[in-house]
């Protein structure tokens, strides 16, 4: 892992503390906050010595990064921000920093047109949007959404490296319905994001099963000396072909969904198709649409069509109208008790 990274999230750890004026910070908590950051982010256990984090310190308090962070030293022991409110992560950026910026987004948008980037767009048009907020002082143009404080978010990239180096994993996972947390061998493959919460997909090391592990439910996370096995039944690039959501064992095969849009619900639909396989079997006199997709059929896609409300209805085949219907029934029930809920 580059040190330079390493010393990034220690300045931006120390940053975070010394912003926090409720609680007087020791050199020694600074430290130990620093040595939790580093595990949390990139899963380096050895901690941080005294000598690093008085370094990162000179280093903020110098002009050599741009910092001139005015951090002191009170009651002989204890630090803080001279300035209230100051952060490292406020600082303005210069003109040759902008001028850099640009240059390299003006790059990256010469590659727009080329299929295998065309994923990077929204991340361009997100640089170009901070460089004009900066220059411009202008409120944002675009707005991306997005869960602050996300759990699990932090295994991220220690997780990603995992993966890139292909190593096994020791991970003690709670699920929901769990009181305690379980162990799990596991060879990971892939991160994947859906409705702003993240996912692994691995094997169990031992035997291959395929699953997946929400980020948020898991409990800690170490590498084992044991070989690394790759699962010759799954293909991350087209694994999700035929899928909404995550849900979805390797055998498991799509079925052809047919559903009845409303007028009104035609008309989104047809701009937002369900699925990439959505076609249009056919169109009524009022406006209203007969749809098929062809995916796998679980709990992601019945939420999906729940979502419609009356202005969508299965029609095959019957498991998932038995389904549908006994869930809005369910609903229904709900929505007729008595019952003072508040």
């Amino acid at each position: 892992m580059p040190a330079n990274k390493n010393a990034l999230i220690r300045y931006k750890t120390i940053d975070n503390c010394l912003r926090n004026r409720y609680r007087r910070w020791t050199l020694e908590d600074l430290v130990e906050a620093c040595s939790d950051a580093l595990y949390d982010m990139e899963g380096i256990k050895k901690g941080v010595s005294v000598r690093t984090v008085q370094g990162d310190i000179q280093m903020m308090r110098s002009d050599k990064l741009g910092y001139n962070a005015p951090i002191e030293v009170y009651d002989h022991k204890y630090y803080r921000y001279a300035e209230e409110g100051y952060s490292i992560m406020d600082m303005p950026m210069s003109q040759n920093d902008y001028d850099v910026m640009q240059e390299a987004v003006d790059m990256l948008r010469q590659l727009e047109d080329f299929e295998q980037f065309s994923e990077m767009a929204d991340v361009v048009s997100r640089l170009q949007d901070k460089l004009a907020i900066t220059r411009n002082n202008r409120k944002p143009i675009i707005h991306f959404d997005s869960v602050p404080n996300l759990k699990g978010i932090r295994l991220l990239n220690p997780l990603y490296n995992y993966i890139a180096h292909k190593q096994t994993l020791r991970i003690m996972y709670q699920s929901f319905n769990a009181t305690k947390p379980a162990e799990y061998i596991i060879c990971p493959y892939l991160l994947k994001e859906f409705r702003n919460r993240w996912f692994l997909f691995c094997s169990k090391a031992d035997n291959l099963l395929l699953f997946n592990l929400a980020l948020d439910r898991i409990r800690s996370v170490e590498p084992v000396d044991v070989p690394f096995r790759e699962n010759p039944d799954f293909d991350p690039e087209h694994f999700f072909d035929d899928v909404i959501g995550v849900s979805k064992n390797i055998k498991t095969t799509p079925r052809c969904i047919k559903f009845w849009a409303s007028p009104n619900q035609s008309k989104y639909i047809k701009t937002k198709p369900m699925h990439r396989s959505q076609r249009l079997i056919s169109e009524n006199e009022d406006g209203s649409c007969i749809f098929r997709i062809d995916v796998v059929i679980n709990v992601e896609m019945y939420s999906v069509f729940m979502t419609y409300g009356p202005g969508v209805k299965i029609i095959y085949p019957r498991i998932a109208v038995k389904y549908m219907k006994d869930k809005l029934k369910e609903a229904l029930e709900l929505y007729d008790k008595e019952n003072n809920l508040s």
